[in-house]
């Protein structure tokens, strides 16, 4: 069933039902044009990324045994906050994703990439590739959405507890990397009760948190320092300020893409019987991009390209500004809204939605009337849009 938003102009109420299949033909087909030249070009880029990433960390912690000195600090601080982002954004998320699984290689597949985080990549594939991409912003199923402490539509009932949602989404952006363990672990459901508490499927996943939650801290905090001698305590305060650079960076690049304004949400309903078409104008819809250098991009992990990353997360990254093209003439021939702006304006629109949806609404939320027949081509349970 299409999905029908809570908005005065409805964004797809001109399309058919034809119309919306033939999209998602349309995007199947860039999907094969893709697929057809992937290849060596793809497996050297991953390869030469890889490369320059442990390069510029291992040179980074080699200037940091002297952070003593205020320049070496400076310089080996800005290097490891470089490193780690690339490390999470362009060649973890990415690989992880199973983009370069057709190379073939052991050591860049998703069965055996481990990432520089905290929370292992086996349970981060499940909570995001398994379910956030699915159920990309259906409210209640994609808990990407607000990460289960944020009211993130207007049509969510509001609670005073909310009033403190930017707090603890600075809060969260700090600390980023322990937040989506966290919310991997799914803490806010499994602590419920006891009979969740004592789930060994759960139990098992949080003693695998804890395993890397150690091995980080070894890594960055202990042996890293231990190494600096006299500069013990300004390696330290390097290690934490990039790890802190590096979870405010992708938690900003993800907020970006599905919370600023003209990002539409969705209700369960609006999932019940949907089409491949149909999948594929959800995730048109519910995605946003940031503009910006190749540079940018790649330090976004090519996230700056959210909207063709939630229709194709499984080509390469590096792919997406090419298909980028294609798929915005796609929006202007069917006439939908391709939401995109400069990082700092989708940065700002994100918090400004975070800030006013702690408050109550200023007018009630506007209600579908049963009584009114819905349209041939949409659905009868409704679905919220954010603007």
């Amino acid at each position: 069933m299409t999905t029908l938003q809570r908005q005065e102009v409805n964004p797809i109420g001109h399309l058919t039902a034809e119309d919306i299949e033939s999209i998602g033909r349309e995007l199947d087909a860039m999907r094969d044009e893709v697929l057809a030249v992937r290849g060596e070009r793809d497996a050297a880029y991953i390869r030469k990324v890889i490369k320059v990433q442990r390069s510029l960390e291992m040179s980074s912690r080699a200037v940091l045994l002297f952070s003593i000195f205020p320049p070496a600090w400076i310089v080996g601080t800005a290097g490891l906050s470089v490193a780690k982002i690339l490390e999470n954004m362009e060649v973890g998320h990415n690989i992880l994703h199973g983009q370069y699984d057709f190379m073939r290689d052991p050591k860049i597949h998703s069965t055996k990439w481990e990432w520089d985080h905290v929370t292992p990549a086996a349970q981060w594939k499940h909570s995001h590739n398994e379910l956030h991409h699915k159920y990309t912003n259906v409210i209640g199923k994609d808990n990407d959405l607000g990460y289960g402490i944020m009211r993130v539509d207007e049509n969510q009932k509001w609670h005073p507890f909310f009033l403190a949602q930017p707090l603890w989404n600075f809060i969260n952006a700090l600390f980023f990397e322990y937040g989506i363990a966290a919310y991997d672990l799914e803490l806010g459901r499994n602590l419920k009760s006891k009979k969740k508490r004592s789930n060994p499927e759960f139990v098992a996943n949080v003693k695998a948190v804890g395993r890397k939650i150690r091995r980080q801290v070894l890594k960055d905090y202990i042996i890293h320092p231990a190494l600096s001698g006299p500069s013990f305590l300004h390696t330290i305060a390097a290690n934490f300020t990039a790890n802190i650079v590096r979870n405010v960076w992708s938690h900003s690049v993800i907020m970006c893409g599905h919370f600023p304004n003209g990002v539409s949400t969705f209700e369960r309903s609006s999932i019940k019987g949907e089409t491949r078409g149909e999948w594929y104008l959800r995730q048109m819809l519910g995605s946003a991009n940031i503009s910006g250098s190749k540079l940018m991009h790649i330090m976004t992990g090519n996230l700056s390209h959210q909207i063709e990353h939630h229709l194709f997360p499984d080509l390469p990254a590096s792919r997406y500004a090419e298909v980028a093209v294609k798929v915005r003439a796609l929006f202007e021939k069917y006439d939908l809204p391709y939401v995109t702006g400069p990082l700092p304006v989708q940065v700002a629109s994100a918090w400004a939605k975070v800030i006013r949806l702690s408050f109550p609404n200023r007018k009630p939320a506007r209600a579908v009337d049963p009584a009114r027949p819905p349209r041939p081509q949409v659905a009868a349970e409704p679905v919220s849009v954010s603007v």
